[in-house]
């Protein structure tokens, strides 16, 4: 789907450009697949605010999204393709046989009625998902799991997509977007294919009030508070570090705290 561009019919409108979504379902989700999700508005469960700037926008619903592929050898039919309010990726409604029904992450190119399975051993198409072992290697891949049977945790936002560059000694190597070389046990499932969207990162909002639906509220600058409200408040030229407003450095202050997956990684993402 391509970027749509509209007439300066209004202000906010001069500058908006939004991704096509002519060729989404126009009507409700499954059911059966919904979940509530309360808000938080970035507070925590003693009333204060932990993540800043968010607060308000619109209701909505969780779709649960199947990112283990349970359903295991079944050819199951895609039905539909949906817009998500919770992630930046289309999904796509998937029915088997058995009637079961379960959503998928919409990798590229995928469209109503195609055959989508999960098995062992599966045919290289957009949709399929397999384990690792048993792809070739040059595979562009996504939904890609760090540890058997977890689920899905790598390449889940729109366009993104990792490719397998090798197998060696019950590992494969996968390369990611952005330029990291990393290694996952073989037995890790991934669905072939890029994800759906890849037109969101050119997107423009126009305006402020399509922030506030999405739930983010105005970012204020550090620099332009008072020394009471941040770290930053009352700077004119020098005399502060740059920080946050808890006070931990920034600009180039490393904060990487897991490093029990750094013996994964074979080459550090691009500088």
């Amino acid at each position: 789907m391509a970027l749509k561009k509209y007439n300066p019919v209004t202000p906010s409108q001069r500058q908006l450009v939004m991704s096509d979504r002519s060729g989404l379902w126009k009507g409700g989700p499954e059911r059966s697949l919904l979940e509530g999700q309360p808000k938080t508005g970035g507070r925590n469960n003693t009333g204060r605010i932990m993540v800043r700037h968010r607060g308000g926008g619109h209701k909505h619903k969780y779709r649960v999204i199947d990112w283990k592929r349970r359903t295991w050898d079944l050819e199951g039919t895609v039905e539909r393709l949906e817009y998500d309010p919770n992630r930046t990726a289309y999904i796509a409604l998937i029915s088997y046989p058995n009637g079961e029904k379960a959503y998928i992450l919409a990798p590229q190119r995928l469209k109503a009625g195609d055959k989508v399975v999960a098995g062992e051993k599966t045919d290289v198409k957009p949709g399929n998902a397999m384990q690792l072992r048993n792809m070739p290697v040059g595979t562009i891949i996504h939904n890609i799991e760090m540890k058997p049977g977890k689920g899905g945790q790598l390449c889940r936002a729109a366009g993104t997509y990792g490719q397998l560059v090798g197998r060696d000694q019950g590992y494969a190597q996968i390369k990611l977007a952005s330029g990291e070389l990393r290694v996952v046990r073989q037995e890790c499932m991934a669905t072939v294919g890029a994800v759906s969207n890849p037109d969101h990162l050119n997107e423009n909002t126009g305006k402020a009030g399509r922030s506030r639906w999405k739930g983010r509220r105005p970012h204020v600058r550090g620099i332009v508070m008072n020394p009471v409200d941040h770290p930053h408040g009352g700077r004119t030229k020098g005399g502060t570090h740059w920080s946050s407003p808890t006070g931990v450095p920034c600009k180039g202050y490393k904060t990487r705290s897991n490093k029990a997956t750094d013996k994964f990684i074979i080459r550090r993402r691009k500088k």
